[in-house]
């Protein structure tokens, strides 16, 4: 740089020498006509040394380098819930989310209680918080058995968008207790009775704007299950403490606000007697930046995990379909 600005000042000064000489001639036409040009090489050499400089700042600067940030898959599903289970996301710090979920009688009626919305319904009332970032915490109350019920969720991986890591997971938690007050024909010894405990691991992955997928195997676990006796007198379980099951949950996007979703939940376990049945339901997801609305029909006619997983009596297979729907309300702070 120094040494281009130096030639660049020798040659104004030969430049200014040829024009002082110029101007003693006494021919004006000739002295004119010399010194536009010389005006002109003027103008040219000063934009050769501009260029120069130009140029060697490009090359001996040294390159920026842009750090990248890794990226995230964003809204693989719009909400906490699809139709009776959870999805992988996670709100974001400070967010207070309020839920129904309800749940109304098996439609093989008909006409009769209006497809089961004048049948005994399920109802959940629930409150969730995001008070750090990746893990939700929540309480929520039922009005089937006068359960209470403490929820946390945990998201442990994300999807990113280079695919370095391919999908998200996160963990989902319940403890449910059942308050209902003791007596004869509620068989609770204890308060470790009224305990029963949901975990599951979800894993799904945004294939594309339109579809998202998940797969979400769950261990259930009831203190307390019912039993009889058999004929030497001895008390028989009728079901497992622990039930194994798994839950294939589906979003395809029709708008930018309305969306199909799919699940199926299989059961794994064989229990001694009263094995549930597996769960089939569909329906459509209505979303706006606050709210989340979800009108469905299933087989699952409980609001909690643990009930739905090992109690369900329902046979989709004959038509023991239940009208569902959930809502959320999202608040950030």
């Amino acid at each position: 740089m120094q040494k281009l600005m130096q030639k660049f000042m020798r040659g104004l000064i030969k430049v200014q020498k040829i024009i002082k000489s110029i101007q003693m001639r006494k021919d004006i036409k000739m002295k004119s006509s010399i010194q536009l040009k010389l005006i002109i090489l003027m103008v040219l050499g000063l934009a050769t040394c501009v260029n120069g400089l130009i140029a060697q700042d490009s090359t001996t600067a040294a390159p920026v380098k842009v750090a990248k940030s890794k990226g995230y898959v964003k809204n693989t599903f719009e909400g906490n819930f699809i139709l009776d289970n959870q999805t992988v996301m996670v709100p974001i710090k400070g967010t207070l989310e309020a839920t129904i979920q309800h749940r109304f009688g098996i439609v093989n009626n008909g006409f009769t209680d209006l497809f089961g919305i004048f049948s005994g319904a399920n109802m959940r009332l629930g409150v969730n918080y995001t008070p750090v970032k990746n893990l939700l915490l929540g309480f929520g109350a039922t009005n089937d058995r006068m359960q209470v019920d403490f929820t946390a969720k945990l998201a442990l991986l994300k999807q990113t968008k280079d695919n370095s890591m391919p999908v998200s997971v996160t963990y989902y938690g319940n403890a449910l207790m059942d308050t209902r007050a003791k007596n004869s024909s509620l068989p609770i010894v204890s308060f470790s009775d009224r305990m029963a405990y949901f975990n599951q691991l979800i894993i799904a992955r945004k294939f594309s704007d339109r579809f998202s997928f998940q797969v979400a195997p769950s261990i259930t676990y009831f203190n307390n299950v019912d039993a009889y006796y058999d004929d030497a007198g001895k008390l028989q379980p009728k079901m497992n403490n622990a039930h194994l099951a798994i839950a294939f949950s589906g979003k395809i996007r029709l708008t930018p606000g309305t969306s199909l979703l799919l699940n199926y939940d299989q059961p794994l376990t064989q229990h001694p007697m009263n094995n549930p049945h597996p769960n089939l339901s569909f329906g459509l997801e209505f979303h706006t930046s606050g709210h989340d609305f979800q009108l469905f029909a299933g087989n699952y006619g409980f609001a909690e995990p643990q009930d739905n997983n090992v109690q369900n009596t329902n046979d989709y297979t004959k038509g023991q379909y239940l009208i569902g729907f959930n809502i959320s309300r999202l608040w950030n702070f």
